[in-house]
Formats: structure tokens, C-alpha cells, sequence
């Protein structure tokens, strides 16, 4: 059986102000379906999640959604995924998907995003993988967090090359670009 490259999206169980952020989402889908990459996603159907994953089945795309028992009410679990698994934590949510993808891809999101994006950055600096991370800086979303990062290396908290570990993107063209050298290898 081919193995098929599958990207991990971290992102927004809501919407957000932005109309930027859900057509990213968007595109995103449909970029996947068109490169013919997995989706590995937090099964859930709403905000720019729901975005992602709607579009990503509507262009053709394999869908692959993990959510633990407590969020299949609250994050609309998506039940006509390829696959879906359900984990009892979110701890045990995360390790799934990271595990089951070559690439990890961070959309506009909030708190929960944010907890996805350190835990796989500090798996990376620990030197536990080394997978690509993108934030993709739609319309300048990501700017306080690279601005925060920027300031824990320059108060001593961190390396440089704490930098090195994660790629930014500024959209998903520029995305769907640096992903398709990575995977290509």
C-alpha cells in the first residue's frame, strides 16, 4: 500500500472575526485534495476546523479526524470522515494526530492552538521529532506569537535556534510551496 503524505492541521474551533481565516481554511482543503495529502485534523465541524475539513471532502481529499470523548458534543464530531479516532484525553488527542502525520500546519486559532503549536515545538527542541512546523501567518495572525518568541530568546529563555524549529508562512500558496519539497523528499 502507498503511504500518502498526511499534513496535521492545528486550528480555531472558531471562526473568528477574519473572513481571511476561513477562506484560508479553505483553500487549504482544497489544496490538500489537489496535492492528494491526508488531512489530519481534530474531527470536529466547526469554526475554520470545520472549514478545512468541509473543504478539503469536498474537493476529494482523505480525512483522517482525532477529538477525545469530552469535545465530540461541543466541537460537532464529524462522523463521515475516512477515519476518525476518539482518544479518552486531549494529551493522548495530540500524540495521534502528530503521530499520524508528516507535517504539522497551524492556522489562525486560539488557546487550544496555541497548546498544540508549543507542545509540538517543544517535542522538536527536545529533539523527539523532526517533522516541519508552519505557521501560516494569515494577515498577520501569528505576528504577537512570533513577537513572543522573539522576546524569550532575547531575554535568555531560549536559543536562536529555538527560530530554526518552525517555519512561517504567509499564506496558503506559499504553504502548499514549502510543503511540496518537503514531502517530496
Amino acid at each position: 500500500m502507498i503511504q500518502i503524505p498526511s499534513i496535521c492541521v492545528f486550528c480555531g474551533a472558531r471562526s473568528g472575526r477574519n473572513p481571511a481565516h476561513t477562506e484560508a481554511a479553505r483553500e487549504l482543503g482544497r489544496c490538500m485534495a489537489r496535492r492528494g495529502w491526508r488531512l489530519v485534523y481534530g474531527a470536529g465541524d466547526v469554526g475554520i476546523m470545520g472549514e478545512v475539513a468541509r473543504a478539503a471532502q469536498a474537493a476529494g481529499a482523505r480525512t483522517l479526524g482525532v477529538i477525545p470523548t469530552h469535545l465530540m458534543a461541543m466541537e460537532v464530531a464529524k462522523s463521515d470522515l475516512t477515519e476518525r479516532v476518539i482518544t479518552e484525553t486531549m494529551h493522548e488527542r495530540k500524540k495521534v494526530m502528530f503521530m499520524n502525520s508528516d507535517a504539522i500546519v497551524m492556522l489562525p486559532g486560539g488557546a487550544g492552538s496555541l497548546d498544540e503549536f508549543f507542545e509540538v515545538v517543544t517535542w522538536a527542541q527536545i529533539g523527539l521529532h523532526r517533522k516541519p512546523i508552519y505557521l501560516v501567518d494569515i494577515a498577520g495572525y501569528w505576528q504577537p506569537l512570533i513577537g513572543l518568541i522573539d522576546h524569550v530568546i532575547a531575554e535568555g529563555f531560549a536559543s536562536e535556534t529555538l527560530r530554526a524549529i518552525y517555519s512561517v508562512v504567509p499564506d496558503v500558496p506559499s504553504l502548499e510551496a514549502a510543503l511540496s519539497q518537503v514531502l517530496s523528499r
